[in-house]
């Protein structure tokens, strides 16, 4: 089954995490992040993997009356938290999932100390079964 592990993090976590972690810092976070994701890819588990700009260069998109694109730039202050990231992992069960989200929550921050990140663990599913 395959799974999506999504992080989720506060913009102001997001503009922290930029440019107040001192430089080992942030370069032994990528190295986590980098290590997390050859592990899973050994452990045959490993999908894809992707971080994601920041919640400023976000758009919302709707269709608006007429079809056309309606777009609201972001950042949007009534979201609290924004996706920053994601891996998709292929496992056996949620349980395996879960396992992989504590892992990639246990991030280090700064000065090496767990950063605990929220990983939203979903299934991917399958169509919806409808009677024809």
């Amino acid at each position: 089954m395959k799974y999506m592990l999504l992080m989720q993090a506060s913009q102001q976590a997001m503009q922290d995490f930029a440019t107040s972690m001192a430089p080992e810092d942030f370069k032994a976070h990528i190295a986590f992040m980098q290590d997390l994701n050859e592990q899973l890819t050994n452990e045959g588990v490993f999908v894809d993997a992707q971080g994601l700009a920041g919640p400023e260069q976000a758009k919302i998109v709707r269709a608006g009356a007429d079809g056309t694109p309606a777009v609201s730039d972001g950042p949007f202050p009534e979201s609290k938290e924004f996706l920053a990231g994601y891996w998709i992992v292929d496992c056996d069960d949620l349980d395996h999932a879960i396992r992989i989200a504590a892992r990639a929550s246990a991030a280090p921050g700064g000065g090496g100390a767990p950063l605990n990140i929220p990983i939203e663990v979903r299934q991917i599913g399958a169509p919806p079964e409808v009677d024809m």
